[in-house]
């Protein structure tokens, strides 16, 4: 694993495919590094705002956010808001994000805005989260450019190794052209069922591929986890008790130690 940036580190939390948790990791992996008193900032760089809506941003108060700071405004520090999490900060987002390939299309640096922001928010942040959108488009090619590593959730489910190829060829794409220096932070094996044999199974074709590269820590299916994000809670304020919110306070702990 790459050292540590003394400045800080900017981790884009993605997987082109759907419904494996990306959201959810990123907002309580955020606020799990913040209950550990890092300064974290995510970016939700998602249309769909979910992750602004699972740290209880309502969309009223959304005034400025990532399709802000992709286009033309001048001042980062607009966008950013606090959260109820002392420590962690968001760059929420709206609906006006999905516009943004259209609108940027002639635009020389489209590829490259967010990387603009870089080096100010890792001299200000510890962790710098952005969640992206399930696809690869402009949005996600801006996070995989501004970001030093990946944090990419897989679900222990019998698509995941096919998707996670299709991922890998993203990658070497984008190190080719756009962010040489970028590497995979780990894989996170998500709604993990230990009662399920396409679990394990999925589990262990993971590792014996990947290695050293997965986490250790696994997160399992578990229903406080869904719940949340509609009480604009992350898990670990919503129960911290609950499997899945222990999990995550145990990725945190471990991406701390790997990067040391």
């Amino acid at each position: 694993m790459s050292q540590i940036n003394k400045k800080g580190k900017i981790i884009a939390v993605t997987n082109q495919k759907g419904g494996v948790g990306k959201t959810t990791t990123a907002i309580n992996t955020a606020t799990s590094m913040a209950a550990i008193k890092k300064s974290v900032l995510l970016v939700d760089l998602d249309p769909q705002g979910n992750a602004s809506t699972g740290l209880g941003i309502e969309e009223k108060n959304r005034k400025l956010g990532s399709y802000e700071i992709l286009g033309d405004i001048k001042n980062i520090e607009r966008s950013i808001q606090n959260t109820i999490i002392p420590g962690l900060q968001i760059i929420p987002a709206t609906v006006d994000l999905s516009a943004v390939e259209v609108e940027l299309v002639d635009t020389r640096d489209r590829m490259k805005r967010l990387q603009r922001y870089s080096v100010e928010l890792k001299k200000k942040y510890d962790f710098v989260f952005i969640d992206c959108p399930p696809s690869l488009g402009l949005l996600t090619i801006n996070a995989l450019t501004a970001a030093d590593s990946l944090l990419i959730p897989l679900q222990c489910e019998f698509y995941a190794l096919e998707g996670l190829a299709h991922l890998k060829k993203t990658i070497a794409r984008i190190k080719q052209k756009l962010n040489p220096d970028i590497y995979i932070e780990g894989i996170l094996l998500t709604m993990y069922d230990k009662r399920n044999r396409i679990s394990l199974e999925v589990k262990e074709e993971v590792i014996k591929y990947f290695g050293k590269d997965v986490f250790k820590t696994i997160i399992p299916r578990n229903v406080r986890l869904s719940e949340a994000p509609s009480h604009g809670l992350p898990a670990i304020l919503y129960d911290i008790n609950a499997p899945g919110s222990q999990a995550y306070i145990s990725l945190a702990k471990e991406m701390i130690t790997r990067i040391k």
